[in-house]
């Protein structure tokens, strides 16, 4: 997994995480892959996985069985919808307006990229490709 340098990494691991909930990789009630498990397949010392995980868990995402390991919460899309929708009207997209103004490009261009891109997208996600060959 490829890590930016701006952002925590546990909040990248957080990130990814929901992502593969929100693809259905991992649908409700299936456990995920265990901390020591996680640490190895994206390589980062597994407190960082902990902390990812622990965090999830704060936020409803994913519970803990104790002794058996982590696994999807049954509302965990509906969660990471609504934190992921509200993030991205609240910081994403003044961002992007602002962008669109300085550069002079029009809301029609916009749309005309956003159907090309649709058209030619199977899946929306970010890169995710450290995940493809998981198993649990």
């Amino acid at each position: 997994m490829q890590f930016d340098n701006h952002k925590s990494i546990y909040l990248q691991l957080v990130d990814m995480l929901c992502e593969q909930i929100l693809t259905g990789k991992w649908p409700p009630d299936e456990k995920i892959p265990s901390v020591r498990d996680m640490g190895m397949l994206v390589q980062v010392n597994p407190n960082t996985v902990l902390r990812a995980y622990d965090l999830l868990q704060q936020n409803g995402i994913v519970f803990n069985k104790r002794g058996i390991g982590y696994f999807v919460d049954k509302g965990a899309v509906e969660r990471i919808l609504e934190y992921r929708r509200e993030d991205f009207f609240q910081t994403t997209l003044p961002t992007f307006f602002k962008t669109m103004h300085l550069l002079k490009v029009t809301p029609e261009e916009v749309i005309a990229r956003y159907t090309l891109f649709q058209k030619n997208s199977t899946d929306a996600t970010s890169d995710g490709s450290a995940f493809n060959n998981l198993t649990t």
